[in-house]
């Protein structure tokens, strides 16, 4: 795990965990959010929201980068982060300027899990859980999009972040999976990813509540990287006939289970109850 400096914008740190970005935070402006696609769920959070003390699930949060962008917007906020990596999380609450509970809680644990057993309604669910450069599998099926929703307050909003090239199956797939659960669902990308020119970042935003779709059509496309919303006939088309994605069958007890995609099986669940800030916010590893 490494932090390196931005030099171009002073107070700017990128997070590499295995030698890749993992997140991006400002330690001068917690408001500033580095990555497009977390620029792209914050405004479809925003334009569909109507809570002024929203209560926010994030699945993944590595280094509570969006977490807290959300909590310098709206300090009434109250979130939740599940995260994997333990030592991640930690070392979250010690080098960055992060919210204290209960305006923001991280358990370290595994997303599906927590998610499953957990009690309470939220206003958002965020999925922003990767394992290499690919979300796991059983965070994007038919299955864990149910247990998501379960967790949904009436009218609330679910985002899913993914990566995908073309031919973009992995999002075809995904967008099956979202519009077998949920009654309205779009999807946020960059034109050159769309036309499938290059790799990228695809969001997918989900409700039973109707999207704000004109609102948001014009906010995705004020931003410094125009972003496409695509809605109706046209995700109709980019499904095609896409199989939405469903659990593998459950293997006995007694078979080898699969190896964990990160750290922090064996980690107290309870980050805020381990973690005392180190002076001066920040360090390096």
């Amino acid at each position: 795990m490494e932090l390196e400096g931005d030099p171009d914008r002073p107070g700017g740190v990128m997070v590499f965990v295995n030698g890749v970005e993992s997140s991006y935070v400002d330690l001068e402006d917690p408001r500033h959010l580095e990555f497009e696609y977390m620029q792209q769920m914050l405004l479809a959070m925003h334009d569909h929201l109507e809570a002024e003390a929203p209560r926010i699930l994030h699945l993944g949060g590595a280094a509570c980068a969006f977490a807290r962008t959300i909590h310098a917007l709206h300090p009434r906020a109250r979130q939740l982060v599940v995260e994997l990596d333990g030592e991640l999380a930690r070392r979250a609450r010690e080098w960055f300027d992060l919210p204290r509970s209960p305006a923001l809680r991280i358990r370290v644990g595994e997303a599906r899990s927590e998610l499953e057993v957990m009690a309470g309604t939220f206003d958002v669910v965020v999925r922003d859980a990767f394992a290499g450069a690919r979300v796991p599998e059983h965070l994007t099926t038919v299955e864990f999009l149910h247990a998501a929703r379960a967790r949904l307050a009436a009218g609330g909003l679910y985002l899913g972040n993914l990566v995908d090239a073309p031919p973009l199956t992995v999002a075809r797939r995904e967008v099956a999976s979202a519009r077998e659960v949920f009654a309205h669902v779009a999807l946020a990308v960059e034109p050159p990813i769309l036309k499938q020119r290059r790799f990228g970042n695809v969001v997918v935003v989900a409700s039973d509540r109707p999207l704000p779709l004109q609102r948001l059509t014009r906010s995705l496309l004020s931003l410094p990287a125009p972003v496409r919303l695509v809605v109706d006939r046209e995700l109709d088309a980019f499904t095609g006939t896409a199989a939405p994605l469903r659990d593998a069958p459950t293997a006995p007890d007694n078979e080898a289970r699969p190896e964990s995609e990160g750290e922090g099986d064996d980690t107290p669940a309870d980050v805020d109850a381990q973690v005392r800030p180190a002076p001066g916010g920040t360090g390096r590893t």
